[in-house]
Order: C-alpha cells, then structure tokens, then sequence
C-alpha cells in the first residue's frame, strides 16, 4: 500500500495498536521514528520503548496483549527465538531477531538489520575485494558478516574475545577470527564496529580501533547509533574517510519494520522528517 495523505492521527482508543521495542538500553529512536510517521500518515497506532528482565514475561504480553509488532535489541535477539513462533528469511538464516510482527496470536521473528546493512554495504560499493575487520560477536555481528557476505566480500577477520561465540561466527560466514586486533600494518580498508564501544550510557570516549589503524583503512562503519556522532566515526570524518553510520543503519531497518507493522510505506519525505525526528536531543 502506498502512503497517501490521511487525517490526523485519531486520539488513542480502544482500538489503537501498540508497536513496542524491548533492549537492555531503552532509547527514544524508534519511539520517535514510527510516532512521527504516525502522526503524518494519521495511522492509529502508538510506539512505546520498554526493557525488562523478564523476556519470556514480555514476550508473553505481546501475544496475550495483541501488541502487534516488537523491535529486539541486545541483548535479546538471539534469546528471544524459542519463545517465537516461526522466522522468517534473513533471521531463520542467520538466527537473530531484530523484528517481531503479531498476526492474531502467532509471533513471527525477521531481521532488518540484515536487509539495511547489505543495502548500505551495496550503496558504499562494498564487494568481492573489500577486505575487513568486523570487531563483535552478538546478534548484530551475524546481521553483518551475512550482510558482507552475501554481498560477495571474501576476505574479512572477525575480532572477538568471546572464545565460543567469535571462532563459530567466522566459520558460519567463511571468515578468519582473533581474539585481538592485528598489527597496524595489516589494517584493512574497512573498519566495522559491532560492540557498544562508544555507546552512549556508556564510555562513550573509547575507540574500538586505535587511531593509527583508522588512520590506515578507508572506510569506517560503526553500528552503534546513539550517539549519533562516535567518536570513532569523528575520527574517521577528520581524517577523510569514508562513512557507514548506525543512525543510517537505524532509519532503514526501522522503516522496514514500520511497513511489517502498518502495511505502510512512507514516502521519501515522510522518512526525513521522522528520522530528523528520531535524532532530536
């Protein structure tokens, strides 16, 4: 269905439908984004971020609630997959979920981050000889290394500390792994970071590559949304570099989401605005 222009949003009522997010580290991004785009497009439905240590509780809610769609950030994307009802493409490939949509009771897990990253990676010309350092092991590292891989890249290092999770993410997707950074000499030209390094609520000065390895690669993508500007990402525009950011990263898989949810899609427009929305202080 294409957006057309519609009424102002209807006051919140029996009727309304809850979209909702579930992360260890609750943000206003998606809260923002998809109540934004409700408001343009008059649609009667409202978006609210939770956390929780109770994910089977939450989950439950969804289904018992009739709360139709579900962001999942970390630490739960991997954890939420037993309490799901089925997968779908990306997230039965690579098993994480970012996305749950609610028909009648049956819970369905997807994964738009998949789907944003192949089509940044794809936009930054990003291919067979690209070599690269992904630095992570979580649901988000999976999104990626697919992503890389299904976009052709041979060649990547997967850098993890986590002895169990670092070695069996480089062997699914056909990559090498280390528990530490290679020498500044073997810096490759893409730079990924997929840890919260850089988060904010957290060191939000810490740089997951040392500067001289930033330095020495061409291009620096790191996941991390909030804040918008890392520090690794600062570096990296002041050094000349090319740029894949999380906050490109967060507007494509949310509008993916939006659509799974609404049956919607926004226009160029209507995305600007909510994700100028999204980034407000």
């Amino acid at each position: 269905m294409s957006a057309l222009r519609h009424p102002a949003r209807p006051p919140i009522g029996r009727d309304t439908r809850l979209c909702m997010s579930l992360s260890a580290r609750p943000s206003n991004f998606g809260s923002r984004f998809h109540n934004s785009l409700y408001d343009q497009l008059g649609l009667d439905y409202v978006y609210k971020s939770f956390s929780t240590k109770d994910l089977p509780g939450a989950i439950g809610g969804i289904r018992a609630l009739g709360i139709r769609g579900c962001a999942i950030s970390m630490p739960f994307k991997e954890a939420v997959i037993p309490l799901l009802d089925g997968l779908e493409g990306s997230a039965r490939a690579i098993d994480s979920v970012n996305t749950i949509v609610n028909d009648d009771g049956r819970l369905t897990g997807y994964n738009t981050d998949y789907s944003a990253v192949r089509a940044l990676l794809a936009q930054a010309g990003i291919g067979r000889d690209t070599r690269f350092i992904l630095r992570g092991s979580g649901g988000m590292a999976k999104a990626v290394a697919a992503a890389l891989r299904d976009e052709g890249v041979e060649r990547g290092l997967i850098v993890a500390r986590n002895a169990d999770a670092g070695p069996a993410l480089a062997a699914t997707y056909g990559y090498d792994w280390a528990a530490d950074l290679p020498d500044i000499a073997d810096t490759p030209p893409l730079l990924i970071n997929v840890t919260p390094i850089g988060m904010a609520g957290g060191d939000e000065d810490a740089l997951p590559f040392p500067e001289a390895m930033v330095a020495a690669a061409d291009i620096a993508f790191d996941v991390v949304a909030f804040p918008v500007e890392t520090r690794f990402l600062a570096l990296a525009q002041g050094l000349g570099k090319r740029r894949i950011t999380g906050a490109e990263v967060a507007v494509l898989q949310a509008l993916e989401q939006f659509v799974l949810y609404t049956g919607v899609t926004p226009d160029a427009g209507q995305v600007r605005i909510a994700a100028e929305a999204a980034r407000a202080a």
